[in-house]
C-alpha cells in the first residue's frame, strides 16, 4: 500500500518527493514506488458564504442580519478546484493506505490538510510530519518520527475555532456597516483594534502642542552634565535661566557622590518572526508582508533558515549538538566571524537560549545545516539571511561588558549629572573599545564652572511605523506571528489605513470607522482575550463549542448596536465628476494599477481610470509613451505632449520590428522552396532583405 503525502505548496511537494526517491512526475502530484507526494496551493477549501446556506442571505439588507449558520460548512476554493479535486482522486486510489500531514507545521497548516482530507471523505490512517526546516536531512528525521493525526485534533480546533470567529463577527459586523452607511466598511475582531492603535498614535499627534523651554548644563573636561536637583529643570523663560547660570558661573564643583558598575549583556536570543520583520523595517523599510515572502524563500527555495512563522526565540536541548554543523555551513558566508568563533572553542556561551519550556510549536529562527548560495539570492534574501546568521553568531560570543561610572556634581546648591561609558569588552556587539576617560573621586573639587543655557522644544510623538504597529499587536495578542502582515496588508487594501514611506496613518474613512462600532472591537482587550482562549484550546485546556458559542452573542450584540446606531456618516471618496452611464457621482478607488474612479450606484458597473494608463506606444513625433483613452468609440492611444491620437490596433505607422523581418523572410523562403519564384516575390524578398541590413 502506498502513502499520500500532501504539502502545502507545489516547490515543497517537489523537494520531498526528490528526498523520497520519488521519481514518476505528473501534473498534479509525484509518484514513487511507496508515496505518491501531491500539494495545495495555500487553502483549497474555505467556510461557505451566507448565500451557499439560503439564497435570501445573497442579498445585503439588514433584516437578515446577523448570519449564523447552525453549523458551518466548508467548500472548495473556485480558483484551485482543479488541484482539490486531484487530491480527491489520489485520496480513494485503492493502493493508498494512509495519508501523511507534511504542510507548514502550525494552526493554518494544520487546517489546510484537515479540510483537504475532510472534503475527500479520507478515513483511513492519517499521521503528521512536524519539522522545523525543509533540509534533506530534516525531512529524512521527520519521516522517521511520524506522529499520528489525533496529537493535533486540538491544533485543529483552535484553528477551526479562529476560522469561524473571523467569519461569524468580520462578516457580520461589515455587512451590517456596508448596508447601514452605503459604502465597503470593513472590520474584524483583530483588524479595528490594530487600525485603533494607529488612530491612537495620530490622535496624541493632533492634540500635541510643542513647548519652548530653556534648560542648563555644566562643562568639565569637555563633558556635558546635566542639571538634575536644586532648580527647575525646565525653565519657560530663557531670563529666568540666565540669571541661574550668572549665579553659577565661575563658581566651583564638587563631587558630591560617585557610583560605578559593570554593566554585562548578554548576546540577544534569535529572532521570532515579529521581531525579525520589525527590524527589518527599522533597517530596510520592509513591510511586514515583505519580510514574510523573503522568509518563505529562504526557507523553502534556498532551505537556510528554519521555519519562519515562529513566535519562539529559545532553542530545544537536543539541538545543542546540531550547533557546529550550523556554524561549518555559514563558514563561506560569514568566514571572518565564523574563525573568530572557532578561535574561542565554537562553544555556545548564551546557555539561557536551550529552554524547552520556552519553545512552542517551532524554535527561534536560525541558519540550517545547508551550505548557502549567495550567488543564487537576490540583495533583499542576501540582507535577511545576514541578520539571521548575525544573530546566531552572537550566541557563540562573549556578553558585552561595559564601565559604567556616575557623577553627581553639585555648584552651590544645585546639582548636575555626569555619566561615563567605557567598553571593557565588545563582545557580541563586535564595537571598538572606547578609550577611557578623565575619572573623579568623591570629594574631589574641580575647577569653577563653566554654565551653558540650552534651548529645547518639547517633541510630537511619531506616527507608528510597521515595527512599532508590529510590536504593541505582539504585546496584546492580536493576530499571530503568521497573520500579523496579512492584518496591515488587508487595512491597506481596504483603504483604512495607509502607508507612506515607512510610516502608517488612517484614512478619513478608518477615522469614521473607529466611531462606528463597539468600542469593544475597538480596543485590544476583547480580541486579547479571544487569541488567549485560541491558545487555550490549542492545548486542549478549552472547548472549541464554548469558546464559538460566545463568539456568536458577541456577533448578535454588535449587529444589534449598529441596526440602532443614530451615527452619520460621510463618504470622503465621493468626488464631483459625473457618471456618464448614470449621471451618479463616481467614487476614487484605490486599484491595483493606480486611481479609478468608479459609480457610486451600486446598480451601475461604470469604472474607468483617474489618470490614464500609461502604454508602451510610442508617439510618431516626440517618441514619448502613449497614454490610453477611451471614448465613444472605444479605447485609443493619446500623447500628452503633442496631443497626437491614434486609434488602438491602427499599424499603418508601425515599425516593422527586426523579429518580424526574420520571421517573414523566413516564410518568404519557405514558399520559394516550394515553386519557381515569381518576379513578384523576388523583388519582396530583396526589399525585406534591404530592410533588414
Amino acid at each position: 500500500m502506498k502513502t499520500l503525502i500532501i504539502a502545502e505548496k507545489p516547490s515543497v511537494g517537489k523537494e520531498i518527493a526528490r528526498v523520497l526517491g520519488a521519481n514518476q512526475k505528473n501534473k498534479n502530484y509525484i509518484e514513487g514506488k511507496e508515496v505518491i507526494i501531491t500539494w495545495a496551493l495555500g487553502h483549497l477549501v474555505g467556510l461557505k458564504m451566507p448565500e451557499d446556506y439560503k439564497s435570501e442571505w445573497a442579498t445585503w439588507n439588514m433584516e437578515t442580519l446577523p448570519l449564523i449558520p447552525e453549523k458551518m460548512q466548508i467548500k472548495p476554493l473556485k480558483n484551485t478546484e482543479h488541484q482539490l479535486k486531484a487530491i480527491k482522486r489520489l485520496a480513494q486510489r485503492k493502493d493508498v493506505g494512509q495519508a501523511v500531514i507534511a504542510t507548514d507545521a502550525g494552526r493554518e497548516g494544520e487546517l489546510v490538510a484537515r479540510w483537504i482530507l475532510e472534503y475527500s471523505k479520507f478515513n483511513k490512517p492519517v499521521k503528521r510530519l512536524w519539522i522545523s526546516s525543509q533540509t534533506d536531512q530534516a525531512i529524512r528525521t521527520g519521516f522517521k518520527q511520524l506522529q499520528p493525526s489525533q496529537k493535533y485534533d486540538d491544533l485543529y480546533d483552535a484553528a477551526i475555532a479562529r476560522s469561524e470567529a473571523d467569519w461569524l463577527i468580520g462578516l457580520n459586523v461589515t455587512r451590517a456597516l456596508t448596508v447601514k452607511y452605503q459604502d465597503s466598511l470593513s472590520a474584524g475582531r483583530v483588524q479595528t483594534p490594530t487600525l485603533a492603535m494607529v488612530r491612537k498614535q495620530e490622535a496624541a499627534i493632533e492634540a500635541f502642542v510643542p513647548e519652548t523651554y530653556f534648560t542648563l548644563e555644566i562643562i568639565v573636561d569637555e563633558q556635558a552634565a546635566s542639571l538634575v536637583e536644586g532648580a527647575p529643570q525646565k525653565f519657560h523663560e530663557r531670563i529666568e535661566a540666565e540669571k541661574l547660570a550668572d549665579r553659577l558661573s565661575s563658581k566651583p564643583i564638587l563631587v558630591k557622590e560617585v557610583k560605578e558598575k559593570i554593566r554585562s549583556s548578554a548576546a540577544p536570543l534569535p529572532y521570532d518572526l515579529t521581531e525579525l520583520q520589525r527590524e527589518a523595517n527599522q533597517r530596510y523599510q520592509y513591510s511586514a508582508k515583505k519580510t514574510l515572502n523573503i522568509m518563505q524563500t529562504l526557507y523553502e527555495r534556498h532551505k537556510v533558515v528554519s521555519y519562519p512563522r515562529t513566535d519562539s526565540k529559545h532553542l530545544t536541548t537536543d539541538m545543542q549538538n546540531t550547533m557546529k554543523d550550523r556554524l561549518q555551513a555559514i563558514q563561506s558566508f560569514a568566514s571572518s566571524e565564523v574563525k573568530e568563533v572557532v578561535k574561542k572553542g565554537s562553544k555556545v556561551t548564551q546557555k539561557g537560549v536551550f529552554d524547552n519550556s520556552k519553545v512552542t510549536d517551532h524554535h527561534g529562527i536560525i541558519p540550517t545545516e545547508e551550505r548557502p548560495r549567495p550567488e543564487k539570492m537576490d540583495q533583499d534574501e542576501l540582507r535577511v539571511y545576514r541578520m539571521i546568521v548575525e544573530r546566531f553568531l552572537g550566541l557563540f560570543l562573549p556578553a558585552y561588558k561595559v564601565a559604567q561610572t556616575t557623577y553627581w556634581l553639585a555648584v552651590e546648591d544645585v546639582t548636575f549629572k555626569l555619566q561615563q561609558e567605557v567598553v571593557l569588552e565588545n563582545g557580541w556587539r563586535q564595537v571598538e573599545p572606547t578609550k577611557s576617560k578623565k575619572q573623579y573621586k568623591q570629594g574631589e573639587q574641580l575647577k569653577q564652572a563653566t554654565v551653558k543655557v540650552k534651548k529645547q522644544l518639547t517633541k510630537a510623538p511619531n506616527r507608528l511605523t510597521e515595527s512599532a504597529l508590529l510590536q504593541k499587536m505582539e504585546k496584546y495578542g492580536l493576530g499571530t506571528p503568521a497573520t500579523r502582515a496579512e492584518i496591515i496588508e488587508k487595512l491597506i487594501s481596504s483603504e483604512l489605513m495607509e502607508r507612506k514611506t515607512t510610516k502608517l496613518s488612517v484614512s478619513p474613512k478608518g477615522k469614521q470607522l473607529l466611531t462606528l462600532v463597539n468600542p469593544a472591537l475597538v480596543t485590544p482587550e476583547l480580541t486579547s482575550k479571544w487569541e488567549n482562549s485560541l491558545e487555550k484550546i490549542a492545548l486542549g485546556q478549552l472547548k472549541k463549542e464554548a469558546f464559538l458559542k460566545e463568539i456568536k452573542k458577541e456577533a448578535n450584540r454588535l449587529v444589534k448596536e449598529i441596526k440602532m446606531s443614530e451615527q452619520t456618516y460621510k463618504d470622503h471618496s465621493i468626488t464631483t465628476k459625473i457618471c456618464p452611464d448614470c449621471g451618479e457621482l463616481l467614487k476614487e478607488r484605490n486599484g491595483r494599477e493606480g486611481k479609478l474612479l468608479v459609480c457610486s450606484s451600486t446598480s451601475c458597473s461604470y469604472r474607468r481610470f483617474k489618470e490614464p494608463k500609461i502604454s508602451n506606444r510610442r508617439c510618431a513625433q516626440c517618441h514619448r509613451k502613449m497614454e490610453i483613452h477611451e471614448g465613444k468609440k472605444g479605447k485609443y492611444f493619446k500623447c500628452k505632449y503633442c496631443n497626437l491620437s491614434e486609434k488602438m490596433g491602427d499599424n499603418k505607422n508601425k515599425k516593422i520590428t527586426k523579429h518580424e523581418t526574420k520571421r517573414l523572410l523566413k516564410r518568404v523562403n519557405q514558399e520559394a522552396q516550394e515553386e519557381v519564384e515569381s518576379p513578384l516575390a523576388l523583388a519582396l524578398k530583396a526589399a525585406m532583405e534591404k530592410q533588414g541590413n
